[in-house]
């Protein structure tokens, strides 16, 4: 059975689901996707990443800075749409969209909710040292992210996992749980299971405080930070007043003072173990392995980083 489908969404994260619902055959009357932005260095102006997707694959696009205009209201009251597919549009629906009678919204969300509602679920999830997270395919009503479940798929994080890569993963498993939840619902069999609300958690949007690397900070917990922004924006520390982002690092069983450079090697004390860097990048510059910067930068041993 092909429905009649309307897509909102803005980031990469999103591109996989869309594709799939194209593969499948459904027909995708029109895509929404947050307004382009200017790029601060030329003001280039810089199209979503669904936005391109969409322009690839031919559709109808609609860039409002909101849907409080009434011509996009009785678009969708006029239309024969089935099913509205929102994967992280980032832009409230209001609730007389919500109302429309015979239209399933469904939202697919970067956690197992209800942990994890709101807007960074991936960086949250890495940034609290969860062992696993995974996707929910979930009923969207007012309020945020609190809607029944249908479908809950699980994925394990590792230690040593990046948000982009398992921004990926959660894309792809996110796309196959839609096209799941589509045929659950061309065979009448739809089954939605309420949220625990005593067990909700937010995930709020990151913050640019949140990016520097306070030394005092346990090494598990400052390595969880720089996978949780790897590739970006990045976890960063400054070094000989220049902002150095990490992107790789690990664990050492090494004491020593926070901040403190304890070897040549680029290992940095914490406030509990110390932290190896692997992969760092200075602004503007490419992403080097810490033997490729220390071709070029003197990294001395003892040396106390702010």
């Amino acid at each position: 059975m092909s429905f009649q489908i309307i897509f909102m969404g803005t980031p990469e994260f999103a591109i996989d689901t869309l594709d799939s619902i194209i593969k499948e055959g459904h027909k995708v009357i029109r895509v929404y996707t947050q307004p382009p932005n200017k790029k601060q260095r030329g003001q280039k102006v810089l199209k979503s990443p669904v936005h391109l997707a969409a322009e690839r694959l031919k559709l109808d696009i609609k860039t409002p800075n909101n849907l409080s205009d009434n011509e996009d209201f009785l678009f969708f009251k006029n239309s024969k749409i089935d099913i509205v597919v929102v994967a992280a549009y980032g832009k409230i629906i209001p609730e007389k969209f919500l109302r429309l009678p015979k239209i399933t919204y469904l939202n697919l969300h970067a956690s197992l909710l209800p942990k994890w509602r709101g807007a960074a679920p991936i960086e949250r999830s890495i940034l609290n040292l969860d062992c696993e997270t995974g996707v929910s395919i979930m009923k969207i009503i007012t309020k945020l992210d609190e809607g029944p479940f249908m479908i809950q798929k699980k994925v394990t994080i590792e230690k040593d996992t990046t948000k982009g890569e398992l921004e990926k993963k959660l894309s792809l498993i996110g796309a196959d749980a839609i096209i799941e939840a589509l045929k659950i619902i061309a065979h009448g069999n739809v089954k939605f299971t309420e949220q625990d609300h005593s067990k909700s958690s937010y995930a709020k949007k990151i913050e640019k405080f949140e990016l520097k690397i306070n030394w005092k900070d346990k090494a598990k917990n400052i390595i969880a930070k720089i996978n949780a922004f790897n590739p970006k924006p990045g976890a960063w520390f400054f070094f000989k007043e220049q902002r150095i982002k990490i992107l790789r690092a690990k664990e050492i069983n090494l004491k020593g003072k926070p901040g403190e450079i304890l070897d040549d090697d680029m290992t940095i004390g914490a406030g509990q173990n110390s932290v190896k860097i692997l992969e760092l990048q200075k602004e503007g510059k490419s992403v080097l392995s810490s033997k490729e910067f220390l071709r070029g930068n003197k990294f001395q041993k003892g040396t106390q980083l702010p």
